[in-house]
């Protein structure tokens, strides 16, 4: 069990080897909750992990997301979720015993909790019991927690607004601090603003004893810090100057998403924060510091570099995204190539030959169609080039959105589309430009000559280069504000396309990174092999599986089919069943307690599969996200039993204990 010395706010740990398990806090199932895990069920399922020996509860994101179920989508960086909120353990719900049975009846059992409805229900109820009780907002607490200011007024802006992103409000859509402080001193409007308070009130004051209460029982708490927010949030509206709202940040293209990802949110101005000496950033940290002992650093290669793509050319791919911040390439490092004005023109814009279009419309099969939909292509999407059989975008057209708009045949649709992203360079401003992703595969770069293809490409290698020192230096001077600001032990997330700069900074700066079985291999190697277990650097959290990926289970019952026999090898029992059973899950999970990690930290779903009382009949009905699908489904996991019945479940405790005694493996 991990140390914690008590008698402080901010509980100071000290952190060794431990095994840990991922839930997020609306999928436990305690005896006093409703439909929902709430942050008091944290210390029934604290007891729980007592008895197994896991030493270590890390928890999704727990901020207010307003309506949407995704914990990465906040409304705020600082207000927490209602949906977590115990009504039952207020005072001012002395008297609201019979409704609070009937929610309890209406959602308890549902195998995924319904989200909106919960909250809905929730909200309406507390709305209730606020104006019966009229309760009194410790004015202390508020001066502690100035930022509840700003929250309560934008939350009773948005609800005015029938939830509408602040974009689309009637009124108040730019404000100034000090617009914000007329409006929540507005004595029509404190009572609304006020609601707001007591409820964040509350929520800070059970989840701060839900915290205290697992150091107590020597638990350590790990939080998730989403890096980036909401373009809808309250951060956004109140402090514009922070963020740089004309970018959106998103990842390029891999294996998984051809096209990249867009997530809509607004990147970060470094800078303005920076003159600020990152007070924001700062109070964030803080704030999570009073309920955690260390944190997930959500997509930590943001702090170096992020994948951004403009806002004003309709940007709903990634694919045509570029670095933030980049070395670009400029006019003069064409002159140096002796690229005149048109051969930049030719790398940097589309340049659509005549008899391409004509064979896109091929399969519409009806000639008089053809003949009218390429008219409509040659007279509104697209300009002539003199008199060549050649053509380029009109300026009308300022992405792949506006290109769809034009309600084309999908023949036609799909291959503008495609030649918009056939470019060799982005020019994202005047006289700066940025490689695209797949730029060796557009028309312009297999145009150029042997010795013209080297001297790009060794200039390219060369803003790389310079690149990466800006990426290392960022990433460091970031970071460290983050380790300044709070004593939490960070635990990075560094996924996707990492650069070299990204492991030097993490391991010079003593932080955690991540590393997820099924994808840490040796991608570059004949057969992509796995990284052995005591290859692990002990600055790391090894894990099987994420939220956004398949359990343990259905990766391998689905997922790993073809190569079951290649995992089995390298865990060295190659007599694995094909059909995921407890003995498989307790060979795999006891081969991952001994990876020589700091943190091995499971989810709690990998866990359960030690015992066959809570299989479910289908393992994708387990998973937590399944990411690039918006539904009911995702972020709405619970637990197939309440914590109760599974702390009656000796052999699960028992096997999960065994787990905890693992040692590492030592290396050969």
């Amino acid at each position: 069990m991990a140390k914690v010395q008590k008698g402080q706010e901010t509980a100071k740990v000290s952190i060794g080897r431990l095994i840990g398990v991922v839930v997020p806090v609306g999928a436990l199932r305690g005896e006093q909750s409703i439909g929902v895990g709430e942050f008091p069920d944290l210390v029934e399922f604290g007891d729980l992990c007592v008895k197994m020996g896991v030493s270590l509860i890390q928890i999704l994101p727990v901020n207010d997301t307003g309506y949407e179920s995704s914990p990465y989508g906040s409304l705020t960086a600082f207000a927490l979720n209602p949906l977590f909120l115990r009504i039952g353990d207020l005072s001012e719900a002395a008297g609201f015993t019979e409704q609070l049975a009937a929610l309890k009846k209406e959602f308890d059992g549902a195998t995924r909790f319904p989200y909106y409805k919960i909250l809905r229900a929730k909200m309406d109820l507390l709305r209730a019991i606020y104006e019966k009780a009229k309760p009194v907002v410790s004015a202390a607490w508020v001066e502690k927690n100035p930022w509840v200011k700003e929250y309560a007024v934008y939350r009773r802006l948005k609800e005015l607004n029938e939830e509408k992103s602040w974009k689309n409000w009637k009124t108040h859509r730019t404000v100034t601090p000090e617009d914000i402080q007329i409006l929540w001193k507005d004595p029509k409007q404190e009572k609304d603003h006020l609601f707001w308070a007591w409820l964040q009130e509350a929520l800070d004051t059970q989840f701060s004893q839900a915290a205290k209460a697992l150091n107590k029982a020597g638990i350590l708490l790990e939080g998730d810090l989403p890096i980036l927010m909401n373009e809808d949030s309250c951060d956004v509206w109140a402090h514009p100057e922070f963020f740089y709202p004309n970018l959106s940040a998103g990842a390029p293209p891999d294996m998984y998403n051809a096209n990249g990802q867009n997530w809509g949110f607004p990147t970060y101005n470094w800078t303005a924060q920076a003159k600020d000496d990152y007070s924001w950033w700062r109070l964030r940290l803080q704030t999570a510091e009073k309920y955690y002992n260390a944190y997930r650093i959500d997509h930590v290669l943001g702090f170096f570099r992020i994948w951004s793509g403009q806002r004003e050319n309709n940007y709903d791919q990634s694919i045509l995204g570029r670095y933030v911040p980049y070395t670009p390439v400029t006019k003069k490092d064409f002159d140096e190539l002796h690229f005149d004005e048109a051969r930049i023109r030719w790398l940097s814009q589309p340049h659509i030959p005549t008899g391409t279009v004509w064979d896109a419309l091929k399969e519409m099969n009806d000639p008089g169609a053809i003949s009218a939909e390429a008219n409509r292509i040659f007279t509104q999407v697209l300009d002539r080039i003199g008199s060549e059989e050649l053509w380029l975008f009109k300026k009308t057209i300022k992405g792949e959105k506006d290109i769809t708009d034009l309600a084309l045949h999908p023949a036609a649709a799909n291959y503008l589309r495609w030649a918009w992203r056939n470019r060799l360079f982005l020019e994202y401003e005047k006289g700066k430009f940025f490689p695209v992703w797949f730029y060796r595969d557009s028309r312009a770069y297999q145009s150029l000559s042997g010795d013209e293809k080297n001297a790009l490409e060794d200039l390219l290698k060369k803003r790389r280069e310079e690149s990466e020192k800006t990426w290392e230096a960022q990433g460091k001077k970031l970071l460290s504000i983050l380790l300044e600001s709070s004593s939490m032990l960070p635990c990075a997330e560094d996924l996707g396309a990492v650069p070299d700069c990204v492991p030097r900074v993490l391991t010079k700066l003593q932080i955690l990174g991540l590393r997820v079985i099924r994808w840490h291999r040796e991608w570059d190697k004949p057969g992509q092999p796995y990284y052995a277990f005591e290859d692990y650097p002990e600055l790391s959290v090894c894990t099987p599986s994420v939220h956004d990926s398949s359990t343990l289970r259905e990766w391998w019952d689905r997922e790993l089919q073809e190569d079951q026999g290649g995992f089995s090898a390298f865990l060295g029992v190659p007599s694995l069943p094909k059909v995921y059973n407890p003995g498989t899950a307790k060979i795999i999970l006891t081969k991952t307690a001994a990876a020589a990690s700091r943190f091995r930290v499971f989810q709690v779903q990998d866990l359960l599969h030690l015992s066959t009382k809570w299989y479910a009949a289908d393992p994708a009905s387990e998973r937590i996200n399944v990411p690039g699908s918006a539904n009911d489904f995702n972020w709405t996991y619970r637990l197939p039993a309440s914590i109760k019945e599974i702390g009656k479940d000796e052999a699960l405790i028992n096997s999960v204990k065994e787990l905890a005694a693992v040692g590492p493996k030592k290396k050969k």
